[in-house]
Parts: C-alpha cells; sequence; structure tokens
C-alpha cells in the first residue's frame, strides 16, 4: 500500500499540473487571444481591458465599429485589439461569426460572454418580442460561441499543461433569485448557469475549463432603471454587505483569474461578485 501511495505521489508531482509556476505566472495570459462579446461599456470594457492588462491580444465582437474606446485602451496597453462585427439578435450572424475569425488566422484561447441585453415588463404583460429577442441574446448566442469555439480548442493539442482554453459566461443574481419584472433575463441567466454546468461536465476532462460570473448589482447602465427608483434603489444598498453598489473595476480580478492557469482546477463554478449579497 504505501508503494502504491509513493508511486501515485511521484505521478502527480510529474503531472503538467503540478509544474512549479510563480504565482505572476500562473495568472499571466502571455501569449493568449481573448473572443470578447459585450466589450464597449461597463463590466463587459472593465474585463476585456484587464484580460489584455495580465497579457492577452482581444478580438472584440461588436454591432458595429463606431465604438472603438476599448480597441483603442487595450492598443495603449501595447496589446493587440481587433473588432468583429456581429449582431448577438440574429442567429445567422453568430454562426457566421467564427467561421471569419479563423480565416483571419486567429486561435481563441478565452472565451468571455459579456453581451446581453434586459427588458421590464410586468409578467402578464411580457411581449413575445422582448422574450425572444432576451432568450436569443442572453442565452442562445452564449450557447452558439461555446459551441463553436469549444469546437475550436477541442481540435487543438493541448499546451504543456494540458490546457486548450478556458470560456467565461457571465450569469447574474437572478440566475438563483426571479428578480421582478424580468421575467425573459431571469430565464436567460438561469439557463447560462445550468449551460456553463453542462459544458465544464463534457470538456474540463478536455483541458477546457468553463466557468460563470454572476454580477450583483452594479452601477452601470444597464441598471439605471434600478438606480432611478429611489425606493427600490435603497432596498437594494441596505442589503449589500459591501454598503455599496458595485463597479465596472470589481470584476478584473475575477475574470483573469478564471482565463488564467491559476484556475486550472476551477470549472463549473458560478463566482459570484456581489459585495456579500448572496451571503445575507
Amino acid at each position: 500500500m504505501a508503494t502504491i501511495r509513493a508511486q501515485q505521489l511521484t505521478e502527480h508531482l510529474q503531472s503538467p499540473a503540478s509544474t512549479m509556476a510563480s504565482v505572476q505566472q500562473l495568472f499571466s495570459l502571455e501569449g493568449q487571444t481573448a473572443l470578447v462579446t459585450g466589450g464597449t461599456r461597463g463590466i463587459g470594457q472593465a474585463m476585456a481591458i484587464a484580460l489584455a492588462e495580465a497579457g492577452a491580444d482581444i478580438l472584440l465582437v461588436q454591432r458595429n465599429e463606431n465604438d472603438r474606446d476599448t480597441k483603442q485602451a487595450i492598443e495603449k496597453l501595447g496589446r493587440k485589439a481587433t473588432i468583429y462585427t456581429a449582431d448577438l439578435a440574429c442567429p445567422e450572424s453568430m454562426k457566421a461569426l467564427l467561421p471569419k475569425i479563423l480565416q483571419n488566422d486567429h486561435r481563441v484561447h478565452i472565451l468571455l460572454n459579456c453581451g446581453g441585453i434586459q427588458r421590464r415588463h410586468p409578467a402578464h404583460q411580457f411581449p413575445d418580442d422582448d422574450w425572444n429577442e432576451v432568450l436569443q441574446v442572453n442565452l442562445t448566442a452564449v450557447f452558439t460561441l461555446c459551441r463553436d469555439v469549444g469546437a475550436h480548442m477541442l481540435s487543438r493539442q493541448p499546451d504543456q499543461y494540458g490546457r486548450r482554453g478556458s470560456i467565461i459566461n457571465i450569469a447574474s443574481l437572478l440566475s438563483f433569485q426571479g428578480g421582478i419584472n424580468v421575467p425573459a433575463y431571469a430565464a436567460s441567466k438561469g439557463g447560462v448557469a445550468q449551460l456553463t454546468k453542462a459544458l465544464s461536465n463534457q470538456w474540463a476532462k478536455d483541458g477546457i475549463t468553463v466557468n460563470a460570473i454572476a454580477p450583483g448589482y452594479i452601477a452601470t447602465e444597464m441598471n439605471t432603471a434600478l438606480m432611478q427608483d429611489e425606493k427600490r434603489a435603497a432596498s437594494i444598498l441596505e442589503r449589500i454587505p459591501a454598503g455599496r453598489w458595485g463597479s465596472p473595476d470589481d470584476f478584473k480580478g475575477g475574470v483573469v483569474y478564471l482565463a488564467s492557469r491559476a484556475s486550472q482546477y476551477v470549472s463549473g463554478e458560478i463566482l459570484t461578485i456581489d459585495g456579500g449579497w448572496m451571503g445575507r
């Protein structure tokens, strides 16, 4: 028995995952390329810039090329940034996206699905068109990119550490809770959480980690309606143990962690960044 245990320990110490590295090396994204949706503002912009700060080049998926703020911020860091136009609300546009990227000889190591929309109506008045658009943008487009980029990652040989890539989806507190007047958003984000787990079950053994980040109440454009409702905003703030709404920069550390080798043995998880809301 002692001999078997010694052999197992030796095999572990010789495995790629146990190769000694500094903490800085574990978090480095040098030589990698990240494909990012929703990177023009808010949380998505902060995370795209964080990935670049860690050393990655960035492929930005945008509806048009007019908004170049994120691209310029990344280029100021000395990293490459390329804009690809696509419409998350259009299934055909999403299916055509990755082939277009691969034709330009890009290799995608990190996928960050941050694009999303919100529609607010009482449930008994929720329009079909809004329901369908929210589910397409927030869930179906996420699946399409996960599927296509996942296949691309699987087609490559793993690196020296046994890794093929990292997929990071953006979930929500409404992956766990129901919200008010946002049934489509809650359904889509609940779906993102379960999709993340399902893909992790399938791909973790192949060196692809699949995780999600669930933002709490963040002071961004998507939450303008909540922040302008004084009574609701006060009740939200009262429940947040951190005593403040979150900011986009609060997500920079989390996304780099999940994109990097630092989280190599983390998959199928939902990292909640909410100032303590879910623990209240």
